[in-house]
């Protein structure tokens, strides 16, 4: 058995309190309202797919909105399945001031991570290229500031690497060699400073994970580690599948599932945004990979086995990219393909990743190859031209009369839509102003200080959030007093009331401009199509036909190519039916399983009724017992010895005759015997 089994069998676990699970509870329904406010729509896809009961580890990714994320999660699961997530979370986070306290509220298990560790260190190194897993130092401590399976960090996040061997004070080896950035680093500076840290023991972790998933709790983890803003997934961390296989070895009754979820969002760092939650198919891991795992020799073995298995089960729930530029080809190719199409969004994330995998199957392909090219070429005349692929074909009807009066009627509604939704504007707009700023802030810190960030996008939404949470009370409480003064003279109400009154309008208000916002952003969008038409009807026109022509490309490419990958592909054709079947089969079971839900919480609270009623019952016969024992002893010393022998009968009739106590004693008792047969 493992080490980090042998160490958990003792370990005492506490059950969380009611307090705790309520302040969970309070915790994910507040900020599932929040995100409302700040994501257009968040839709959850496979949901039936959760289990029921047991332990479940929810494997996400890709981790593209740092705190966002996990909590967008843990409110879907929470709705769908009524389980509560425990995520892994970096002690780091805990540090900074608003998440910390939050993350105590969703019973976060904090990680320690080396990198979090580093310092720095005495002396400066160098590095060959030609002796990659080579390090010298100049002036260097090593035999006493650093440790083996401790880190080796350069300045400003450059990189670093996990330390193999110390041979001496000014010389190590490390177990990976650098990556670029490092390397240029070290070209820049060929003598540059560093820094230290210790190896982490992270036995404690691994005692609370195996602890909580064997007392039948649910654990969530990003396995890719930090967020990021990337296309496709980073490489997966050892972690989740120790984590799992662990608890399996400590307790071999624990049967854990794992839950791959794809966090699927469209522009994830932007206000009214949209998101999609897809669950996979559970993972069950097998008893002899558990087995494998408790044998030191296959140990690793056991480890990447699983770890391959849970790579594979997040590709098929999310869409990934080698590149950013590919992703756009896709999504545009998408929207060509299914014609302007409404669809559900989470069918739109299922075409997406289909194109996603038959143009990586395909990508060398000659057809492929010049559709791509023109793609882009579409794609650009659209972004010259500020327009929308969806409003191509609409601007180019050309109609003087009808499209100036379209115009005219949109501009009219939009400045209406603006007037209503002026005043919440004007109150929320120093919210918007700090979020924005001191978010582009966190950006350019978190991208300074990371290798693997594009632009830093991912914890955008973060900050914009944690900035309203923190700043918008704090607002409506400064507009609040500013009421409560300048009415101080002219209400009839008491302060106290005056200010709840303000405070409630001043929320409303602009909850209210958030509703107006929506639809007037989508007005002012479909403004500029229509201009264009009645001043550029041409360019329109040989857009329209360019889009008609490429998207007849994509459906001949698509129908030929697609039956080799996909053998529903006749059925996913069928876009008509497909959206509407869709729909209809998440509808049907996401009902079924809140049918069961509800079915199982009235036969939990039909037990407790039962359970009640025995105790009264047990109850009423002891009271009844003690009371005839007594009235017995009473009566015995006042009998005489001819009445001595009066049966246990009598003693308990009455006066008129009713049912003696006795009578009734063996009739409780006789019911008690039949419901325990019953039971039994």
């Amino acid at each position: 058995m493992s080490k980090q089994a042998h160490e958990l069998q003792d370990d005492p676990y506490k059950e969380p309190s009611f307090l705790t699970t309520l302040g969970y509870d309070l915790f994910v329904w507040l900020m599932g309202q929040i995100f409302n406010c700040f994501f257009r729509e968040i839709r959850p896809r496979g949901a039936f797919r959760i289990p029921k009961t047991g332990p479940c580890i929810f494997v996400a990714a890709p981790h593209a909105n740092q705190f966002v994320d996990p909590v967008i999660l843990m409110g879907q699961v929470k709705n769908e399945s009524q389980k509560r997530v425990s995520f892994l979370i970096a002690e780091k986070s805990m540090k900074v001031f608003g998440v910390g306290h939050l993350a105590r509220f969703a019973m976060t298990i904090g990680v320690k991570r080396p990198q979090d560790n580093l310092r720095k260190a005495t002396g400066t190194i160098s590095y060959d290229v030609s002796k990659p897993l080579e390090i010298i130092g100049k002036g260097t401590k090593f035999t006493l500031e650093a440790t083996v399976k401790g880190l080796i960090g350069l300045p400003s996040s450059k990189g670093n690497a996990e330390i193999l061997e110390i041979i001496n004070d000014e010389k190590l080896l490390i177990k990976k060699e650098f990556k670029k950035p490092a390397i240029e680093q070290f070209q820049e500076f060929p003598e540059t400073s560093f820094k230290l840290a210790d190896k982490v023991d992270q036995s404690e972790v691994y005692k609370k994970v195996f602890a909580h998933l064997s007392h039948g709790h649910s654990i969530g983890i990003f396995p890719e580690g930090g967020s990021h803003d990337r296309t496709d997934l980073l490489p997966l961390k050892a972690g989740v599948a120790i984590m799992a296989l662990g608890a399996m070895a400590n307790d071999p009754n624990c049967n854990v599932k794992i839950i791959p979820c794809g966090m699927n969002y469209f522009h994830p760092h932007k206000f009214r945004s949209r998101a999609v939650v897809e669950f996979g198919h559970p993972i069950e891991i097998p008893k002899h990979l558990a087995k494998q795992y408790e044998d030191p020799e296959n140990h690793k073995q056991a480890v990447q086995e699983l770890l391959d298995t849970i790579t594979q089960g997040l590709k098929a729930v999310t869409v990934t990219c080698p590149d950013y530029e590919t992703l756009m080809v896709v999504q545009a190719a998408r929207r060509l393909y299914t014609n302007e199409k409404t669809l559900p969004i989470p069918l739109i994330v299922e075409i997406n990743r289909r194109l996603v995998i038959g143009y990586n199957h395909f990508k060398e392909h000659p057809e492929i190859i010049e559709l791509r090219e023109k793609i882009m070429n579409y794609n650009e005349k659209l972004k010259q031209l500020h327009l929308p692929d969806h409003e191509v074909n609409n601007a180019a009807q050309v109609n003087l009369l009808k499209n100036s009066y379209i115009l005219i009627h949109r501009s009219i509604k939009l400045l209406l839509l603006l007037i209503l939704s002026l005043p919440g504007i004007v109150l929320f707009t120093p919210v918007f102003i700090i979020g924005k700023a001191y978010s582009n802030k966190k950006k350019s810190e978190a991208l300074a200080n990371s290798l693997v960030k594009i632009k830093a996008n991912d914890v955008v939404a973060t900050w914009k959030i944690l900035i309203g949470i923190g700043l918008a009370p704090l607002l409506y409480i400064f507009y609040s007093c500013l009421g409560v003064w300048y009415f101080r003279e002219y209400s009839s109400l008491s302060r106290i009331s005056t200010f709840i009154v303000i405070y409630i309008a001043s929320a409303t208000v602009t909850y209210s401009a958030l509703i107006f916002g929506d639809t007037g952003m989508d007005i002012f969008k479909s403004l500029r199509p229509v201009y264009l038409s009645l001043v550029s009807p041409e360019i329109l026109k040989g857009l329209k036909l360019q889009r008609k022509e490429l998207a007849e490309k994509i459906v001949e490419i698509v129908n030929k190519f697609g039956p080799e990958l996909f053998p529903d592909f006749d059925h996913l054709t069928n876009w008509q039916s497909l959206d509407h079947d869709v729909e209809k089969e998440e509808d049907a079971k996401t009902r079924e399983l809140r049918k069961r839900r509800i079915l199982s919480k009235k036969t939990r609270k039909l037990q407790r009724k039962e359970i009640e009623n025995l105790a009264n019952t047990k109850q009423e016969i002891l009271e009844n017992t003690q009371f005839f024992t007594n009235n017995s002893d009473v009566e015995s010393d006042n009998l005489s010895s001819s009445t001595s022998s009066t049966s246990l009968s009598s003693l308990g009739e009455s006066n008129d005759g009713s049912t003696g106590l006795s009578d009734k004693i063996r009739e409780t008792l006789r019911e008690r015997r039949v419901h325990d047969q019953q039971q039994e």
